[in-house]
């Protein structure tokens, strides 16, 4: 491919033309590289210089201006083909010559016409905004290419569109997915800033969901709202050259003060609903954008939207799923008061050893289901020995001891059970083969139910019986350390050590309320929590281990805990003020 080259036009025809090179200065001063000798050009009018994959057209403070679709520009993106004016004088942008045949796309779709940009001239540094949905000129046929496109960057866009869906749709993780999203989008376009803001369905509010900056990591987002609400509420894919002169958007103080200059701001549409916006700017550049990285960016809004929804229903079904097996767990402890919260703290332990191990996200994940279900095989045990206020008889004992066993009978037949099982069949197996149901010994065991066998354990000492109080911490600490390699796993147990020595441990535990500290006591699982030396009747709070909500009431002088239900969360939700529909977070106008 030979290097690009400028070219004077003169009534259609070419007049003279320059190679680019590594950069081109255009100007009446003879030490030009492309010398106009013409009164309107000043001397050092302009200059074209290559910028990475980019050509950039820059005005060096001329008299007569740079024009570019009759718009004055101080800094642009050039695209090949693409026609601009020093003053009065109409220049082109010559596409690059190629010795191979190039590759025409075939169209993907019927071809929908291109909206013209309305002009404005009280505002010359604008892009009118375009509704997202007329933006499919890369798709459009051979012989409808604007002048200004030629078939390699049509070739490169639709490169950069595919591949950037390839990553966007393998990911199904809403977190993870928000972040691919954003890389792609500034990745396509050189930004400052940017931000995904999504619809809050509960508040019907937008809220910043994913932010990125190439500013420190300490430093907030901040964008604009104003331009942020008008793409929202108008469905517009918009594109601001020059904020501060906007007079669409009416620049507002954090324009200002951030120097917000060029802006692309594209709605997240799937199906006619408004899923929220993507918003990138740069900081004192101005014209970094054109039409082209706008359409880019509209192309991809489309599949990412699509994307996001499905993200949606999946964390929707998740936390269905979680819901699910809250509610089977609360069924166990509801059922045995004298050990309400040992199925969340057995959890919280479980977790914490997990860390320690340094296991992954996903698979801390999952030992935080298989710990809530771990004592799922309860459920049938006879309420007569699950509810005896005094030790187990041998008999009864052999009859507790089938709970492991019918809690793996219960999950077997779930796919999505399944990989808890180990949890739930294998936490009672002791690491010399003294455990049940199966008395494996050693790493024959699950690491998933040596991990558990440790909390269930420590909590099954340091929590109060109707026959006993529990231990005091530190006193089950040496019983998991002296038992090491018998009882316990000797990794887990350190884990569980480590833990413990940090304070991972011990903000879980059953604890008696100390005279020095103030707090109220869980209704639902008996967790002493700590609340403030200033908190008063009506506060709300919630339960670190069995997350229940609890609201403070006052009784003779003393404060309590209630619980609240989902109806009174709900109902309190509904009376909370409504919020505007930008959040606060990207917020500084």
């Amino acid at each position: 491919m030979t290097d690009q080259r400028v070219k004077v036009l003169h009534n259609g025809e070419k007049f003279t033309s320059q190679p680019i090179g590594s950069g081109l200065s255009i100007g009446r001063n003879p030490e030009n590289s492309f010398v106009l000798d013409i009164p309107e050009i000043s001397r050092q009018h302009a200059v074209i210089e290559p910028n990475g994959t980019m050509i950039m057209l820059r005005d060096l403070g001329s008299g007569n201006g740079v024009f570019v679709d009759g718009r004055r520009v101080i800094e642009y993106k050039l695209s090949p083909g693409q026609v601009f004016h020093l003053g009065s004088i109409e220049m082109c942008l010559e596409a690059a010559e190629d010795d191979n045949d190039q590759i025409w796309f075939s169209p993907i779709s019927k071809p929908h016409e291109v909206a013209s940009p309305v002009q404005s001239p009280a505002t010359p540094n604008v892009q009118a905004s375009v509704r997202s949905s007329e933006f499919n000129s890369m798709f459009t046929q051979m012989g409808q290419l604007s002048a200004n496109v030629d078939s390699a960057d049509i070739q490169r866009r639709l490169t950069a569109v595919y591949e950037a869906n390839q990553i966007i749709a393998s990911e199904q993780d809403i977190t993870k997915l928000l972040a691919k999203v954003m890389e792609q989008f500034v990745n396509l376009v050189s930004a400052t800033n940017g931000v995904i803001m999504l619809m809050d369905s509960k508040e019907r509010t937008l809220k910043s969901v994913h932010e990125y900056s190439k500013d420190p990591a300490d430093v907030p987002v901040k964008a604009s709202s104003t331009i942020i609400k008008k793409s929202f509420n108008n469905a517009e894919a918009m594109l601001i050259f020059d904020a501060a002169s906007d007079q669409r958007i009416n620049p507002s103080q954090s324009i200002i003060t951030e120097n917000i200059t060029s802006v692309m701001c594209v709605p997240l549409i799937h199906h006619e609903e408004k899923l929220g916006i993507v918003y990138i700017d740069t900081r004192g550049s101005r014209n970094a954008f054109n039409e082209q990285d706008l359409e880019l960016l509209t192309a991809l809004a489309g599949p990412s939207a699509i994307a996001i929804r499905n993200a949606q229903y999946v964390d929707q079904l998740e936390q269905e799923f979680q819901t699910t097996l809250k509610l089977l767990a609360n069924a166990i402890e509801m059922r045995d008061h004298y050990t309400l919260g040992h199925t969340w703290r057995v959890t919280k332990y479980a977790m914490a050893i997990a860390t320690e191990l340094g296991w992954s996200e996903d698979k801390i994940k999952e030992v935080q289901m298989g710990g809530v279900l771990h004592d799922i095989g309860k459920i049938a045990v006879e309420d007569a020995i699950l509810r005896k206020p005094a030790r187990l008889d041998d008999d009864e004992y052999a009859k507790m001891k089938v709970h492991p066993e019918r809690g793996a009978s219960l999950m077997k037949d779930s796919a999505k059970l399944e990989p808890l099982i180990p949890y739930c069949l294998y936490h009672h197996e002791n690491y010399d083969g003294s455990g049940y149901p199966y008395g494996l010994r050693g790493e024959d065991i699950p690491i998933e139910g040596r991990v558990v066998a440790v909390g269930d354990t420590f909590d099954a000492m340091t929590s109060n019986r109707p026959y006993r109080d529990g231990l005091d911490p530190e006193i089950a600490i040496e019983e998991i350390e002296k038992n090491k390699g018998t009882q316990f796993d000797p990794e887990a147990a350190d884990a569980f050590i480590r833990a413990y020595r940090k304070g991972n441990i011990q903000k879980f535990m059953q604890l008696k309320q100390e005279e020095d500290i103030n707090g109220v006591v869980c209704p639902f699982c008996s967790t002493f929590i700590e609340i403030p030396d200033d908190a008063h009747a009506n506060d709300l709070h919630q339960c670190n281990v069995c997350h229940r909500h609890i609201k403070l009431v006052e009784e003779h002088e003393t404060l309590y805990g209630t619980l609240l239900t989902e109806t009174d969360l709900e109902r309190l939700r509904r009376n909370t003020p409504p919020k505007s529909i930008i959040s606060p977070v990207p917020e500084t106008e």
